[in-house]
C-alpha cells in the first residue's frame, strides 16, 4: 500500500507539473496577446512623461483632492 508521501509526491511530480506548465503558457499567452503593445509601451515610458518640467497639477489626480482638505 501507498503511503501519503509517496501518494503526493506523485501526484506533485505530474498532475502539479502540468498544471503548473500551463499556467506558465497561459500568462506568457496573456503578456503577449495582440493590442498589449500600446499598454507596455505606455507602461515603460512613464518615467519619461515629464522630461523637460515637472509635472503640473493638472497631472497629478490626488493633488486637488489634498488641497481640498487643507481648506
Amino acid at each position: 500500500m501507498m503511503d501519503t508521501y509517496s501518494l503526493l509526491r506523485e501526484i506533485a511530480d505530474s498532475w502539479v507539473l502540468l498544471a503548473m506548465f500551463v499556467f506558465f503558457l497561459g500568462v506568457v499567452a496573456w503578456a503577449f496577446r495582440p493590442g498589449s503593445r500600446k499598454v507596455h509601451d505606455d507602461t515603460a515610458n512613464i518615467p519619461f512623461r515629464h522630461e523637460d518640467k515637472p509635472a503640473g497639477d493638472r497631472d497629478e489626480p490626488g493633488r486637488s483632492a489634498q488641497r481640498e482638505l487643507r481648506q
